[in-house]
């Protein structure tokens, strides 16, 4: 049996979601046509109480695009060292909107409302970029799955209106932030001024993230998605695959929350595990003993069929999803707690 916990990307769509993508009912996404991702992004915008949505093949492209509606070239947006906009979307900020990022040292990949602070440039200072837009991650990806405190959230929205900046979410992994702990859409929605939320991730989708936020940002946003080439034809297949993860998908989340949780529970006791950061949600990660080779380690996984990603510096990485099922999470465990593990001469 394939254990494969490299990312909640990896999984595919089950029968239900197949059925429903099969006789969904389609047009022409670029004339705005398509009757399913016109639902799909109607229902969106009212969960985030906002005014409209639009359909991304990608976060990547999803956040992207927030950031060149809420920038001009020059300017700089504040974020944390660990975010994706920064480490995982192919230097895009410079590339697509000609911005910089002003990182800040917060803790597992969240910051604090008055590091956020102290990160703006002043505005009358022309020796200085811009500050225009603040962006935070929740879950934090790098960070472990890691889910921030709402009240901080809020704390930086102040700050934010303060010196005037717009306030964007990147949400790939919102949804399980908001099944742990207990948090509503509308919280959110009300907060920031775009939010990208990923449906490919922990909600089993094959492709697809929503950009949501005001209906002339979403005009905008439309024009911007066509020049990156996200414009698409009959969407409404993976339009469909959404709305049924949305009604079927969205709270067994907590299934992948308590696995994880598990998993870290067994490492902590594995004499070659030298420590496993806090688990949230459904991210795990943990470091090895310093005596333990990580290739080697990675190696012995392969041979009982288990695949995880090594991250470097004897730091490695699970990620559980819909895909990983109850027979293999005892599976895993098992062997875990079997594994001997050769260390450096």
């Amino acid at each position: 049996m394939k254990i494969n916990l490299i990312s909640d990307t990896t999984t595919r769509p089950t029968q239900g979601m197949l059925d429903a993508m099969m006789s969904a009912k389609v047009g022409d996404d670029v004339f705005k046509e398509d009757e399913t991702i016109n639902l799909l992004e109607a229902k969106i915008a009212n969960m985030f109480n906002k005014e409209a949505a639009l359909f991304f093949p990608s976060g990547t492209m999803a956040n992207q695009t927030a950031i060149k509606i809420h920038t001009q070239p020059g300017d700089q947006l504040i974020c944390d060292k660990y975010a994706h906009v920064y480490n995982y979307e192919g230097g895009g900020v410079s590339f697509n909107s000609n911005a910089s990022c002003k990182l800040v040292d917060g803790n597992r990949g969240m910051m604090t409302a008055e590091q956020v602070r102290a990160a703006i440039n002043p505005p009358d200072f022309y020796h200085s970029p811009l500050t225009s837009l603040v962006c935070i991650e929740n879950t934090t990806n790098k960070g472990g799955g890691a889910c921030w405190d709402f009240k901080e959230i809020e704390k930086i929205r102040k700050v934010c209106d303060e010196h005037h900046l717009k306030y964007h979410l990147d949400g790939a992994r919102l949804w399980n932030a908001l099944v742990e702990k207990g948090e509503t859409t509308q919280q959110y929605g009300n907060i920031f001024d775009t939010i990208s939320v990923c449906l490919s991730k922990g909600m089993g989708c094959p492709i697809g993230s929503v950009l949501v936020g005001s209906k002339e940002d979403m005009d905008k946003a439309l024009r911007i998605r066509k020049i990156l080439g996200g414009g698409m034809r009959q969407v409404g297949y993976l339009g469909a695959a959404a709305l049924y993860a949305l009604e079927h998908h969205f709270e067994r989340l907590q299934e992948d929350h308590d696995r994880a949780k598990e998993i870290g529970n067994t490492l902590k006791t594995l004499p070659f595990i030298k420590s496993v950061e806090p688990i949230e949600t459904n991210i795990v990660i943990f470091n090895l003993a310093d005596d333990v080779d990580e290739q080697a380690f990675l190696a012995t996984l392969k041979e009982n069929d288990i695949y995880i990603i090594g991250m470097g510096q004897g730091k490695l990485r699970m990620v559980t999803h819909l895909d990983y099922t109850s027979e293999m999470h005892d599976q895993l465990l098992t062997i875990l707690n079997g594994l001997t593990i050769k260390k450096h001469s």
